[in-house]
């Protein structure tokens, strides 16, 4: 038997975070155990929230060759983890997304280091409503990859 043991990508990346939250959810029957599957199923702009997905899209208009639709994508698998990694000018976010198959289950970590005066506080919205914003985009992935129509 293993010993309980936890590591992600997103901890490995930003070995000092400034802010991290963990949620752990339970692997639908049937659903892939593909960790970059999952990614890419939580940032897409389907389950992204239109105040997210507008921004994003706005700064696409307004930056044509910043590659607004790449944001979050899959930068990095390794094992049974994907690695979704954005550095933006007041923060840098890492989003390890794993699945482990043998106990059936999926989490998801996030780890930001705010950069410059202020950050931590512009950032604060967005660490409030983080929780019940992945909660959310977990559920509509459970529901999406678990095969089950609906």
């Amino acid at each position: 038997m293993r010993q309980p043991a936890f590591w992600s990508l997103a901890l490995a990346d930003i070995a000092d975070p400034d802010y991290t939250q963990v949620w752990v959810d339970v692997l639908p029957a049937h659903a892939t155990a593909d960790p970059a599957a999952w990614a890419r199923n939580l940032f897409s702009r389907a389950a992204l929230p239109r105040w997210i997905a507008g921004p994003i899209a706005l700064g696409a208009l307004l930056h044509p060759r910043a590659r607004a639709c790449d944001m979050f994508a899959v930068r990095h698998v390794e094992g049974e983890e994907a690695l979704v990694r954005v550095d933006a000018r007041t923060v840098d976010l890492r989003v390890g997304v794993g699945v482990d198959e043998e106990r059936a289950l999926v989490r998801v970590v996030t780890a930001m280091r705010f950069k410059g005066r202020g950050a931590r506080l512009r950032s604060l919205p967005v660490r409030l409503s983080l929780a019940l914003l992945m909660r959310g985009m977990i559920a509509r992935a459970r529901r999406e990859l678990s095969g089950v129509t609906r």
